[in-house]
């Protein structure tokens, strides 16, 4: 058997293909799926399943254009909705590819589609040697149940107990775990890193599974979820349907400086993707940066949405592709165009640049001892609970499209996330709103602890 994981780190995403005697499976397939094409060359196989553990909220499936491109079955489980061309698949459906076998289990809760794929590979063993578990098991957590627009989150946790109880918690300690994301999704609240596990781990390691009852699984399961992406529903609704091919995307407008500006005038966003370090130093005055490193897709499905049309700014032809490969695996596919000759074509056109200061957490933490700042910490709820800068503002980013946060405009304003990414996007949505007096705080919450200054916890000072 061949078997092979991909994973996409913007989005924290596993995939994975596997195949036996010639014939390959895919399961929950990213947007760009050249590069199962390129592995199913490479090894021989011809691509002829596709499997969803569920419709996707978070990234855009590629399953459509995969499927069209190799002639592969679509396979779903009940009740998701799906109007794409798929085989619905229920308990006991079993898969056979040469000496492998793959098993269905229906295991609602992440969504009420919920699948999970027992693998068995009789050169290996007649016991299951893997299960693919989709958003249903995580590494050290479990799928939040709050996605669905038919169950309530509450409806869907106890569907889950179910599910892991009756069905997960059968198979054999040996067996191991694949799951579709990892540490940084949004769809759990506390994954580990790792790429796989066993189910023996898991039984002793994942707080979801020690909970005793029913009643308590549901409570903690609904009880402070994470912020859910306005544009979740909307990546559902397309993988529902299925996306466009990439291929099928309009090629980018450039757009010249003037142009931009006068677009920016009428309200137009301009996305910035270059390094933080290159946009504190010098960006077109009002645009947003999202640099391309860290989770770049996901955060500007937060704080842009997908109707968003941004005007791309980029540093190289190379960044200005990638940015649109990214934003598509979430979904933002109308790209209004891109600033002609970048950061350059901007200067030469005799437009000034705007910049966005940085200090360091050291220098911080004397301007805030003589109170010549005000800080404004933008980081998620149990970040800002596990310990947080006495004094501080607490609004996260995840918050700020829906509104900024209320703080005095005419102060000096400093912003703190965990490392620095998250707080320089969140500066520059601030400079974007007409606050003329934005720090970023580089290096974060992380370096502040580093060099061991006083932060809160439950309002107990920690040394």
């Amino acid at each position: 058997m061949y078997f092979e994981q991909f994973f996409l780190g913007c989005l924290a995403h596993d995939s994975y293909m596997l195949a036996s005697a010639g014939e390959a499976v895919v399961v929950d397939p990213q947007r760009d799926v050249d590069i199962y094409l390129r592995a199913a060359e490479q090894h021989g196989v011809r691509i002829r399943h596709i499997f969803e553990t569920h419709l996707h909220a978070d990234f855009v499936s590629g399953h459509k254009e995969l499927a069209a491109r190799t002639g592969a079955t679509i396979y779903i489980g009940p009740n998701g909705g799906a109007r794409i061309a798929h085989v619905e698949v229920h308990d006991g459906f079993e898969l056979r590819l040469g000496t492998v076998t793959i098993k269905v289990l229906e295991t609602p809760g992440h969504t009420p589609e919920s699948i999970c794929l027992v693998v068995t590979d009789q050169e290996k063993s007649r016991d299951p040697w893997a299960v693919l578990t989709g958003d249903t098991l995580f590494l050290g957590d479990v799928g939040r149940p709050d996605l669905s627009k038919t169950h309530t989150p509450v409806v869907l946790a106890g569907m889950l107990y179910d599910s892991l109880q009756n069905k997960l918690l059968k198979l054999g300690d040996d067996v191991i775990v694949y799951p579709a994301h990892g540490a940084g999704s949004l769809c759990g609240r506390n994954m580990r890193a790792e790429r796989s596990s066993t189910m023996r781990t898991e039984r002793l390691t994942n707080y979801a599974l020690q909970i005793e009852t029913r009643e308590e699984f549901i409570r903690q399961l609904t009880t402070n979820l994470p912020p859910r992406p306005e544009y979740f529903p909307q990546d559902a609704a397309i993988n529902r349907e299925g996306a466009p091919a990439l291929s099928e995307l309009p090629t980018l407008e450039s757009i010249p400086a003037q142009q931009l500006q006068s677009l920016l005038l009428e309200g137009v966003i301009a996305l910035d993707v270059r390094s933080g370090d290159e946009f504190a130093s010098g960006h077109v005055q009002g645009s947003i940066g999202i640099p391309l490193t860290g989770e770049f897709a996901s955060w500007a499905g937060i704080v842009l949405g997908l109707s968003a049309r941004p005007v791309l700014i980029a540093a190289s032809a190379e960044q200005l592709s990638e940015a649109r490969t990214r934003l598509a695996r979430v979904g933002i596919d109308d790209i209004r165009g891109y600033l002609q000759g970048g950061i350059e074509g901007w200067t030469k056109a005799g437009l000034a640049l705007a910049e966005l200061p940085q200090i360091t957490p050291q220098v911080l933490n004397e301007r805030l001892r003589t109170g010549k700042s005000q800080l404004l910490d933008v980081r998620r709820k149990p970040e800002w609970e596990a310990g947080h800068i006495e004094g501080a503002t607490w609004a996260p980013l995840d918050d700020f499209k829906g509104a900024l946060p209320e703080i005095d405009r005419k102060a000096p304003i400093a912003v703190i996330c965990k490392g620095g990414y998250r707080s320089l996007i969140a500066c520059s949505l601030l400079q974007r709103a007409g606050f003329g007096n934005v720090t970023n705080v580089k290096g974060g919450f992380a370096t502040w602890e580093k060099a061991r200054l006083p932060f809160v916890t439950e309002a107990v000072v920690a040394a």
